[in-house]
């Protein structure tokens, strides 16, 4: 894989450059609750704006249907990295149209563009190979060379990520070689004990990590709405708590070679419970209750992970040399239910190995509950990306960067 530095090194004054990053920043209206993905590109952009390229920034925003939509704009993106760079950043309203056009012929050495969102064309996403190269054609013409930056699309078959490195000379950036690095020290030569904490919401979205990850860890520890299946798959009454019941089979079967193969699977012994989900706008007072996670009352639902499981957790992470967390341990949006992924955030902080904190939702919280991200050894920028990498897939986007 060509790095960023190869390219430099060959020169890259006046030329065009497409960066393929990912700005799928969070918004409240037109307002960016979380910078952190423009944050982890923008060394990479301002490298290139140094060394005198003309740079275009390309990226997806949500799911608009194929069609621009203004709530998915990258106006907001476009805005922010332009105060972190400190310099103007151009803004083209389309793709590949007229305003993309002209807002790349109007660039002079060493300055920065953004183009709008790159799913406002159906052809980014197209499953037909033909509808998407279209795409990637009309990309292709807006610039020279190609630097994937976006780490936490590389997992997606899309026309920015896949089929464009093909049309152009290609180089990873520098984000993309540091997620590919962390990566390998995940999965290659992993210094041991091996911890890995995973939450969230759905089993369904881990089954292929746990899988992979059985034949690699330690210990892994579960947390969030996905606890309460395993917990029903040991036979515990589990409230009206968030269940996936078509997996319990499955997670039977995990916690069944988990024992066989000596691996340490660590669920909730305590939980917060409440009658109903908190209100996450208003943040009104939700008036928890602990109890023992196999004794939650029927019309009850967990929504965090208790203190004992907190003070347990961080235990089982204090001698970890090596420790993945993805997903929260609850509802940290809620005050009353942050409690659980607190913990895990500083029993991270506080662990003396190498701690990576999986992106997505664990990411955000990590920002939101003000916690400070140098004192992690990573914040990944993919959450879906990372699990994927770790289940041992072949992700598009770094193979097309390895031709």
């Amino acid at each position: 894989m060509k790095t960023i530095d190869e390219l430099l090194a060959e020169g890259v004054a006046g030329r065009r450059v497409f960066v393929r990053a990912d700005l799928n920043v969070p918004l409240d209206g037109t307002t960016i609750t979380d910078d952190g993905r423009i944050r982890a590109v923008q060394p990479t952009v301002a490298r290139l704006a140094e060394a005198g390229a003309r740079v275009i920034v390309a990226s997806h925003l949500g799911r608009p249907k194929g069609a621009p939509d203004p709530a998915f704009s990258l106006a907001p993106a476009a805005a922010r990295l332009g105060e972190l760079l400190g310099a103007e950043v151009a803004f083209a309203t389309d793709t590949v149209g007229d305003s993309a056009r002209a807002t790349v012929a109007a660039l002079a050495d060493g300055q920065v563009a953004v183009i709008e969102n790159l799913r406002f064309n159906a052809g980014e996403t197209a499953k037909d190979d033909a509808e998407r190269g279209a795409f990637a054609d009309q990309l292709a013409a807006l610039a020279d060379l190609y630097v994937g930056d976006g780490f936490g699309a590389v997992h997606r078959k899309h026309a920015s990520v896949y089929d464009l490195p093909a049309r152009l000379p290609h180089a990873a950036g520098g984000l993309i070689a540091t997620e590919v690095g962390v990566l390998k020290r995940l999965t290659d030569d992993v210094k041991r004990p091996y911890a890995v904490v995973l939450g969230g919401a759905k089993v369904s979205d881990k089954l292929g990590v746990i899988d992979h990850l059985l034949e690699k860890a330690d210990r892994i520890l579960i947390g969030g709405g996905m606890a309460y299946t395993f917990l029903k798959a040991q036979g515990h009454e589990i409230g009206t708590s968030l269940l996936q019941e078509d997996q319990i089979p499955a997670v039977q079967g995990y916690l069944k070679r988990a024992e066989e193969r000596g691996v340490e699977f660590v669920l909730p012994v305590d939980v917060l419970v409440a009658e109903r989900f908190p209100d996450l706008r208003t943040k009104a007072p939700a008036h928890p209750a602990t109890v023992a996670a196999d004794a939650i009352p029927a019309g009850q639902m967990g929504l965090d992970i208790g203190p004992e499981t907190g003070r347990l957790y961080a235990s089982k992470l204090a001698d970890a040399e090596t420790v993945f967390w993805n997903g929260p341990m609850g509802v940290f949006e809620h005050p009353d239910y942050a409690e659980g992924t607190k913990a895990v955030a500083q029993a991270l902080v506080d662990s003396p190995g190498f701690s990576v904190v999986g992106g997505g939702d664990s990411a955000a919280a990590v920002r939101i509950l003000g916690f400070d991200e140098k004192a992690f050894g990573h914040i990944s920028t993919g959450g879906g990306a990372s699990l994927e990498y770790l289940e041992g897939k072949t992700l598009p986007g770094l193979a097309a960067l390895e031709d």
